[in-house]
């Protein structure tokens, strides 16, 4: 089924809805980083812009985890729920919807979506025998579990058996609809390593999957036997749906589909590229609604070359992240650092601190502070006034600026983030390069005010498209240049950057004003010290 035609100037896209076991570790913000940089990026293309995100919180485990902590289920959920909201607004995300699955509306989809797959014939009740994981909510296959009967992804905890009787989704007729998605649309999943999972993983065969549980109270009763509980990922997914209904709108099918859908982007973790790219399509398909645009699975995140673990102590806490370096240097380092897709690594004393104080302090802030105190020294406080014709075509820093624009939105539409940082430090590396050798300061002993003016508003623009260019990732350093550049743009305003700062003006080199009012000097970064005990 393709997508159905929806106004051209909408962007939709969603983070995994978390689930609420524990507070947000920082895979959780890599993804709703990721998310936001996009978000922001689609915002300045003038596009009308829905990024959700969310938790999803029903399920055995939620249950077993809120008793062993003596609370009652909703109670522990409000709890994490809140502490995603907090750590999201501390990274500067400007996330829209945030849903929550035990949302009142919620319920009301669930039910009217099921009804549907109900009616095409698609749930059957059956017996179910097989290794659980409570971790996962998932049956296993032998052939998937470790030795001692663990899970691969959860290799602490021994799954458990079960022999019960569950309703099923019929996926293994979706097994031909779905390899036509992946052949006819074969950007649907990414990046090609996700893919080639995805199609191996279905060429094996499709079995269906259980749907429901018994014995589980926290989660919807099923409409058609409410003795069974919907199972967690049933529920989970159409989360995605209703926090597409405006608020205070009937939560029907229909009203939520109207504006939004089909989602543009799933951004997710390959831990769970499975239930997105095979189970998800199949119930859509099942339900006669059109299929998202894409889903992309990101890789994971290892700490000093190991993968990360509570008994290994080596959890990344976020917070304590932002409190001591901010959240620009978090979301900098990681879209940069790590090619999105691939697995990366965080090591603060041997790359976080040396990349940041390279990238922004010494390469970025300085080349802004040295140039604005030279132009206010020789040019009055102001931009100088100069015409773009006045600067020949092969100006190393023309020739570069003219085409970065278009460069660098096609790496953000990739989700080439990486590729995007380091396109626009080639201009900031060569702005720092073309001052030492044009050397302003000797050209204005010499009298020379009209070459001074030349390079100092060469620099000066280049630092404002860099700026402008990276403020999807550090919105609030942006801010900072743009303000200290006599702008009064506000990138964190979501209504502004629509406007005032539109991709297909300010994109461009050459366009910071002529003789416009500069503001003071001042460091929009300070170098980073690794701290004397400890780290995040």
């Amino acid at each position: 089924m393709n997508s159905i035609d929806k106004n051209k100037n909408t962007f939709s896209l969603t983070t995994p809805l978390y689930y609420v076991n524990d507070l947000p570790h920082i895979g959780s913000a890599y993804t709703t980083i990721a998310a936001d940089v996009i978000a922001r990026f689609e915002r300045m293309r003038g596009k009308s812009v829905l990024l959700i995100t969310g938790t999803d919180e029903h399920g055995q485990k939620i249950e077993r985890t809120a008793a062993a902590r003596g609370l009652e289920p909703q109670a522990h959920c409000d709890e994490i729920a809140a502490g995603f909201q907090t750590l999201w607004q501390q990274l500067d995300i400007q996330y829209d919807r945030f849903i929550r699955t035990t949302a009142p509306p919620h319920e009301a989809i669930v039910k009217e979506f099921f009804q549907r797959v109900w009616e095409s014939g698609d749930i059957y009740l059956s017996q179910q025998k097989g290794w659980y994981c409570v971790s996962c909510e998932e049956f296993k296959e032998e052939r998937e579990l470790l030795e001692g009967r663990r899970c691969s992804l959860h290799p602490n905890k021994e799954v458990e058996w079960r022999d019960e009787q569950n309703y099923f989704f019929r996926l293994s007729k979706y097994q031909s609809q779905l390899e036509e998605l992946y052949q006819t649309r074969p950007d649907f999943i990414g990046p090609p390593s996700r893919r080639n999972e995805v199609l191996s993983f279905v060429s094996q065969g499709l079995q269906d999957f259980s749907i429901s549980r018994v014995n589980v109270d926290w989660g919807f009763p099923m409409p058609v036997d409410p003795s069974h509980t919907i199972y967690v990922w049933f529920d989970a997914l159409l989360g995605y749906v209703t926090a597409l209904l405006d608020p205070d709108t009937e939560p029907t099918l229909e009203n939520a589909l109207s504006k939004w859908w089909p989602i543009n982007l799933h951004l997710i973790g390959k831990d769970i590229l499975r239930f997105h790219a095979v189970y998800w399509p199949a119930m859509l398909m099942s339900a006669g609604l059109p299929i998202p645009d894409k889903v992309f699975g990101h890789g994971f995140l290892t700490k000093d070359g190991q993968k990360m673990s509570k008994s290994l102590g080596n959890i990344i806490d976020p917070v304590a992240l932002i409190n001591r370096y901010g959240s620009d240097a978090v979301r900098y380092y990681f879209m940069k650092e790590i090619e999105f897709g691939r697995d990366g690594d965080f090591n603060e004393k041997e790359r976080f601190i040396p990349i940041l104080n390279a990238d922004l302090a010494n390469d970025l802030g300085n080349l802004l502070n040295r140039t604005l105190s030279m132009a206010r020294k020789y040019c009055g406080d102001k931009v100088p006034s100069i015409s773009l014709e006045d600067i020949p075509a092969d100006n190393p820093l023309k020739a570069i600026g003219s085409n970065l624009g278009e460069q660098v939105a096609q790496a953000y539409e990739n989700l080439a983030f990486s590729n995007a940082t380091e396109a626009v430090l080639t201009l900031i590396r060569s702005g720092n390069k073309y001052i030492d050798e044009q050397a302003p300061w000797k050209l204005y002993k010499q009298g020379n005010q009209q070459a001074v003016e030349q390079v100092l508003y060469a620099v000066l623009e280049s630092v404002r498209l860099a700026a402008y260019l990276l403020s999807p990732i550090i919105p609030n350093i942006s801010n900072d240049i743009y303000q200290q550049l006599g702008f009064d743009t506000n990138f964190n305003d979501k209504t502004q950057t629509n406007v005032s700062a539109a991709f297909i003006i300010h994109a461009n080199w050459g366009i910071l004003p002529n003789s416009q009012t500069l503001g003071e000097p001042r460091p929009v970064f300070g170098r980073l010290e690794l701290p004397e005990t400890g780290s995040a």
